[in-house]
């Protein structure tokens, strides 16, 4: 399953986001960022703890089942009085949940996560990155495994002179990625594809802010 991987922010940048902000509602989620224990019922919980110690005023709290969903805005309809008596929204999400409170609430938001990258769970706690979302996709060329996120240099020719038995020299308990791609290759039969000269990536694919429109056919087709 597929997440979006967060981590708190330092108490002292929350703070000084909720500088002047005396009255606060805390939102969490029940989905990535309970599952990585940054924004669920106990850190909310925690959170509420520590803002009080401080002598801020909790108004309420909540965990949504899906921060990102369209169906936030009315489910937090039930919190309604308590949110309009907040200074501020203290959400405990990934930001796209932030960006969605922000555009159905009438309310300042303020985020005490980090969103660090999309992330699927390889084992139990584990979370790896599996996609940087970058817009030039070379999985064809590399048996499916992605050197950009998988790599250490995010090599897209590789690998590079430090592999070692077919450990990374940066993390040597880390497989080298182009190890892997080679043995890919090589049980495919496609070890050829190896030879194919990438050119240097282009960092930034779709220009920012990204966006992408479905075409439109006649008769809704």
């Amino acid at each position: 399953m597929i997440r979006s991987i967060t981590k708190q922010k330092s108490e002292e940048e929350i703070d000084r986001l909720l500088d002047g902000l005396n009255r606060i509602f805390i939102v969490g989620c029940g989905t990535c960022v309970t599952l990585t224990q940054t924004g669920g019922e106990a850190q909310v919980e925690s959170m509420k703890e520590a803002l009080s110690n401080k002598g801020k005023l909790i108004t309420g709290q909540t965990v949504v089942p899906v921060a990102c969903d369209n169906l936030t805005g009315e489910i937090l309809e039930d919190f309604g009085s308590q949110i309009e008596q907040a200074d501020a929204m203290l959400i405990m999400t990934c930001a796209y949940g932030v960006q969605t409170m922000a555009n159905q609430l009438k309310k300042m938001v303020v985020p005490a996560l980090d969103t660090l990258f999309i992330g699927k769970e390889t084992s139990l706690g584990q979370f790896n990155e599996t996609c940087t979302q970058c817009g030039t996709c070379v999985l064809g060329e590399t048996g499916g495994i992605c050197p950009v996120t998988s790599c250490h240099k995010g090599l897209v020719n590789g690998p590079c002179g430090g592999t070692n038995n077919g450990k990374c020299e940066i993390d040597d308990a880390k497989d080298c990625a182009w190890t892997m791609i080679y043995n890919r290759l090589k049980d495919l039969g496609r070890l050829e594809a190896m030879r194919k000269y990438q050119q240097p990536r282009n960092h930034q694919g779709e220009p920012s802010p990204g966006k992408f429109n479905v075409p439109v056919m006649e008769n809704g087709l």
